[in-house]
């Protein structure tokens, strides 16, 4: 049966119901045979509806009396024995309902069959979590304030009712089922046109590849953001199809990088994922000495960036296991929170320390003793749970590098703002000059906190544009750069990226022509981005800003 539930509670229920039946045929065939006398003394048999009518009274305890006629001796006697047969059927029925309303397999399959009504109803844009944390969570929030439904799969069942008790608005559909099963990820609509992509964080690589593994074979064009820790599971994940791969501890190490090399860079891309404004300056890397506490994931990814920048930098390492088969050279095996081994290790002269390790309160520690032993050294940590982010924001450490958050933020950009990672991509090719430069023009021209907004040339983004293009019509980006109400002016708007197919132009020119399908990323104030979604879509905004309005 396609009603699960359904027939869940008509098998639970059969014996009951067969209990009931045989109690009521067998009590209204006595009641019908057995002679009555009416009220002038002439004999009568009553009907099967009489019958029926005063069993179902008195098996229910509401007790009318007797009917039609006062009943004779035998028939009194019967219907003292049919009482007890009755009742105690009843009774049995009534524990059998009790206890199947409390059975957690019928529980389940009702809010199945609930959960599957929700998203038969969702017509709107929607992602699916895998998995209720404290990362994901603050991912719904996001996603939901930018206007994406969310749908949620967890396995356990206290995360479901905790979920449950959020009380968000709209609703969030959740259900309780394994991550990986492609049952679960059908019904949660992997396969509905509105799904716009597939969110799994898991710190198990195994089975974040599983998932993706699944979820591609289910929807093979549906967009999934896979976390990722190894190069292998990197590698592994591009070739399985998925389209977001994220590594927090390669994104780290980035930030060193341009922390070290592009500090402006750096701070467009903390503005494009709405960690900090554009006028708010970045501390750049000094390339003195560096000594690193963990080379755990985190420390390998960040040796790598700096023998490329040649850094010299000494690894303390704690644990052994890190270090089997290792060809790295200047890895200490001691505690890092040890005065005198970060004495021995030359911290007095070093300009840069960095806890890496797995464990917040070790890399706190470490860092206040290496402060007071060089005042001047600059400290970088990565916290590793969100809750504690409290404890680091008064720390007074210079750079805070927290998983939870990169993942956060990476993950939501690139989900709703697909175009924005790309444009990072390629700005990351070009030098500080050019990112200073850029945010200087951002600055000047819009603010210290301009709104990212994404442009399709298609039919249901940008209808107007879309006619003209047909008619064989001439529109160049520039139009866009106009105000609506006043067209020699300029609005407070940047383009940032033009894409066209595969070709990607960075920053292009005003004067450009604008295809069919051309995907355009600007950089806006409020006001400007309504206007420019105006001018898309209403023929007549888009013929004035195009000097083709002909004014009455």
């Amino acid at each position: 049966m396609k009603n699960s539930s359904l027939f869940l509670i008509l098998q639970k229920m059969r014996i009951p119901f067969i209990v009931l039946i045989i109690a009521y045929t067998i009590s209204i065939v006595g009641l019908v045979s057995i002679s009555g006398v009416t009220s002038s003394g002439e004999p009568y048999h009553m009907s099967i509806f009489d019958a029926f009518y005063f069993v179902t009274y008195t098996a229910t305890t509401i007790g009318f009396g007797e009917t039609p006629y006062t009943f004779t001796y035998p028939q009194r006697i019967w219907v003292s024995m049919l009482i007890y047969l009755t009742v105690i059927g009843w009774f049995y029925s009534i524990g059998t309902i009790i206890s199947l309303v409390q059975d957690k397999v019928l529980l389940k399959e009702l809010s199945r069959a609930k959960f599957k009504k929700q998203i038969k109803n969702l017509k709107e844009d929607f992602f699916i979590i895998l998995g209720f944390n404290s990362t994901t969570k603050k991912i719904i929030e996001k996603s939901m304030k930018k206007g994406f439904r969310v749908v949620v799969i967890e396995k356990e069942e206290e995360r479901v009712n905790e979920l449950l008790l959020e009380g968000n608005t709209p609703i969030i559909p959740v259900i309780q089922a394994d991550i990986y099963d492609p049952i679960a990820l059908e019904i949660s609509g992997i396969k509905s046109k509105y799904c716009k992509g597939l969110v799994s964080l898991f710190e198990d690589d195994n089975l974040n590849l599983r998932i993706a593994i699944t979820s591609k074979l289910t929807n093979p064009n549906v967009p999934l953001a896979i976390k990722s820790t190894t190069d292998n599971l990197t590698e592994n994940l591009l070739d399985v199809g998925v389209e977001i791969v994220e590594n927090p501890f390669s994104i780290i190490s980035n930030h060193i990088n341009l922390s070290l090399n592009s500090p402006s860079i750096y701070q467009i891309e903390k503005w494009v994922y709405n960690i900090d404004v554009l006028s708010n300056s970045t501390i750049k890397l000094p390339r003195g000495k560096y000594i690193v506490c963990g080379y755990g994931r985190m420390g390998k990814e960040i040796y790598r960036i700096l023998e490329d920048n040649n850094i010299e930098a000494t690894f303390i390492e704690i644990d052994e296991k890190q270090l089997q088969n290792l060809k790295t050279k200047g890895v200490v095996i001691a505690d890092a929170d040890d005065k005198d081994l970060l004495k021995s290790q030359g911290i007095q002269d070093a300009a840069v320390i960095i806890a890496g390790t797995d464990d917040d309160t070790t890399n706190l520690s470490l860092l206040s003793t290496a402060k007071k032993l060089n005042k001047n050294i600059i400290t970088i940590a990565r916290e590793n749970e969100l809750e504690n982010y409290s404890i680091f924001q008064y720390s007074k450490i210079d750079y805070v590098y927290m998983l939870s958050k990169i993942l956060i933020h990476k993950t939501v950009n690139a989900l709703i703002n697909p175009m924005s990672d790309k444009f990072l991509n390629l700005l990351k090719e070009q030098n500080e000059d050019f990112g200073a430069n850029l945010i200087w023009d951002l600055l000047d021209n819009i603010g210290e906190n301009p709104q990212i907004y994404e442009l399709f040339i298609n039919t249901n983004k940008a209808y107007a544009v879309t006619i003209a293009l047909n008619e064989n019509k001439t529109i160049v980006i520039g139009n866009f750069l106009k105000r609506r109400d006043n067209r020699n002016l300029k609005n407070n708007v940047m383009i940032l990226l033009l894409q066209r197919k595969d070709k990607f132009y960075l920053l292009p020119d005003e004067n450009m022509q604008i295809k069919l399908d051309d995907k355009i990323l600007f950089a806006a104030s409020t006001q400007a981005i309504d206007d420019i979604e105006y001018i898309a879509e209403n023929i007549y905004e888009l013929e004035y800003v195009s000097n083709n309005f002909q004014e009455v």
